[in-house]
């Protein structure tokens, strides 16, 4: 123990500490000095004094869960759960996005016994195939998670061979199209179609009339986002003139600037007093540009991004909608393991989580 903390408070916390690592598969140094009122200081020596006995993993400005480690073992212990399944999971990235997903999956994996035999991809379907089809050609696996493209032909045709294969699919993040009426595969996305609805909702509460949105072309998250804000701003009685949908390559390449400014020009031909943006990358540009163009945020014009990966970072900070990636990742596993311990017995299970709106300065009265 340090000096100055009695043993029986410095334990208690780490086991806090632990607690919340087994909930989430991650915590953060700020959150946890903020929740348990100490210093963040003190907060590092515990995660210090935790990663020394093997009990989690170090990252900068926190701590994650440690892989293959039965952390709901008492703190001096450092068995390992014992393995019953082995588990594929592709995703299409290892940066933005999935790892919170990842960690999540890690988490109830280490809880419910599984090896997790993670592999990155890219949003090309060719990529995804190649990967998961050398994976469940090794023969080891037991169960595959993914989140596979499922737009256009190609991402139909994608969805009905992930039903064709031998072992049990677990989609994360992503959801077939009822059309397709598969019959087997489950999944466990947030529910994005509210979360446009609930933006919309947040808007209109704050008294704006006149909105907009502008969102990521061929995106598996922008389409279904889409449709919650069409229906909501429709039933709330907004109106929508501005309404762009612009490729990531348009945003990240020389064009970004001139793509903005004419979102930010028809804003403010056509009145509009608050945007809804995917993804926080993209918001963050609009309101810096905004910005140095004279607008003020959010007297000119509010802001909400969605997905809250960077927006807290921007300044101002941006009001998001956080989808709960950890909880995904988790409810996959968890998933996963019912189907393979019930078999045939357990009927399809198919859950939508819900995101949360985190309000922040870039939103204010119209």
């Amino acid at each position: 123990m340090e000096p100055g903390d009695p043993a029986p408070f410095g334990l208690s916390r780490r086991e806090r500490i632990l607690d919340e690592l087994r909930r989430t598969g991650a915590v953060r140094v700020a959150d946890l000095a903020r929740d348990l009122g100490v210093a963040e200081l003190t907060i590092r020596r515990d995660i210090s004094h935790l990663a020394d006995r093997g009990l989690l993993t170090r990252v900068h400005g926190g701590a994650t869960l440690r892989s293959r480690l039965d952390t709901t073992v008492p703190l001096a212990s450092t068995a390992v759960a014992p393995i019953r399944f082995r588990v594929g999971m592709v995703t299409p990235s290892l940066s933005y996005y999935w790892p919170h997903i990842i960690v999540g999956a890690r988490a109830a994996a280490t809880e419910q016994g599984v090896q997790l035999v993670l592999r990155g991809a890219s949003y090309s379907v060719d990529d995804q195939r190649r990967q998961i089809a050398s994976l469940v050609e090794s023969g080891s696996l037991h169960g595959l998670i993914a989140a596979p493209e499922t737009l256009g032909p190609d991402g139909r045709a994608f969805l009905h061979w992930l039903e064709s294969l031998p072992i049990p699919v677990v989609l994360a993040e992503r959801r077939a199209p009822s059309a397709l009426a598969l019959t087997s595969l489950e999944w466990v996305t947030t529910d994005h179609v509210f979360g446009g609805s609930l933006a919309a909702d947040h808007l209109a509460s704050l008294g704006h009339r006149r909105v907009g949105i502008l969102t990521s072309a061929g995106s598996p998250t922008s389409w279904q986002l889409r449709g919650g804000w069409e229906r909501a701003t429709a039933d709330l009685g907004l109106e929508c003139p501005v309404d762009v949908e612009a490729t990531l390559d348009a945003m990240d390449g020389e064009s970004r600037e001139a793509v903005i400014a004419d979102l930010l020009e028809q804003c403010r031909a056509t009145s509009t007093t608050g945007l809804l943006i995917h993804s926080d990358p993209q918001a963050v540009l609009v309101q810096q540009y905004a910005r140095d163009h004279g607008w003020a945020i959010p007297a000119d014009l509010a802001i909400i991004a969605y997905d809250d990966e960077v927006a807290e970072s921007a300044e101002p900070p941006i009001t998001a909608l956080r989808p709960p990636k950890q909880h995904v990742g988790r409810l996959a596993v968890e998933t996963m393991v019912a189907r393979l311990t019930d078999g045939a017995r357990r009927p399809v299970q198919r859950t939508y989580v819900l995101p949360v709106l985190h309000p922040r300065e870039s939103t204010g009265p119209a």
